[in-house]
């Protein structure tokens, strides 16, 4: 069973420096229908504008993991990590017992394009921690590469709940094909281009639940980017 989600129906938060698009309930937007989806919490989709910045903020409970699309993020938190990210870094946030953290369009003159994701983690109470890496395209051209998994699986990053999170970037015509163990189910993101997945069509912004589907087949009508969860 496959639900889409159509970008233009996600929620719209916009302000001077800010245009956010959220695929679930997300501070003044509330949609009962889409709250979330398994331990997957937040996709917000997020267009920074030059020097815009998110001031110094608290998170807790909660594995906070952000993609770059383009641009560069400068980020810093209260454990003392700060550095800039570019695309194809990921970052990843366990705010545990408690985590304050600013980022800011690391650019005066270009904008940041980036995806965050927030997912429920398997305990509360974590010791606040924060990791990020690069991820080659090399290695994600026209295959799934593992970004985040429990234990941090084939070099991904470790998050603490049984979910994975997967990227592809699809030339025109590739195909990437998913195994979803019996009991499992998948959110498919896409961040640009238009794919076929087992027979529905998903454009950029639109993302897709799946459940009761034992082989996920990812086929690009045109060059994509691609996000998918493996969830349980």
């Amino acid at each position: 069973m496959i639900r889409l989600r159509p970008s233009a129906e996600r929620g719209v938060t916009q302000v001077d420096w800010l245009d956010s698009r959220h695929t679930f309930s997300f501070n003044r937007y509330i949609d009962p229908a889409w709250t979330s989806f398994q331990s997957l919490r937040v996709i917000n989709e997020d267009w920074i504008a030059p020097g815009g910045r998110f001031d110094w903020h608290p998170h807790r409970d909660m594995e906070i993991l952000t993609w770059i699309l383009s641009g560069a993020l400068e980020h810093e938190d209260s454990t003392g990590a700060r550095g800039v990210l570019r695309p194809g870094d990921l970052q990843k946030m366990s705010a545990g017992t408690g985590i304050f953290h600013s980022e800011a369009n690391a650019s005066k003159t270009e904008p940041l394009h980036l995806l965050q994701i927030w997912i429920y983690p398997s305990q509360r109470g974590l010791q606040p921690h924060y990791v990020e890496k690069h991820f080659p395209l090399e290695e994600r051209r026209n295959r799934l590469r593992l970004l985040a998994s429990p234990g941090g699986r084939d070099g991904s990053l470790p998050i603490h709940q049984a979910a994975e999170l997967w990227n592809a970037m699809l030339e025109e015509g590739a195909g990437v094909e998913h195994a979803l163990a019996a009991g499992r189910h998948a959110w498919l993101q896409v961040a640009s281009g238009e794919v076929d997945l087992n027979g529905t069509t998903l454009h950029a912004g639109d993302g897709a639940a799946v459940s009761a589907e034992p082989v996920l087949r990812i086929s690009a009508r045109r060059a994509s980017e691609v996000l998918l969860f493996d969830l349980a």
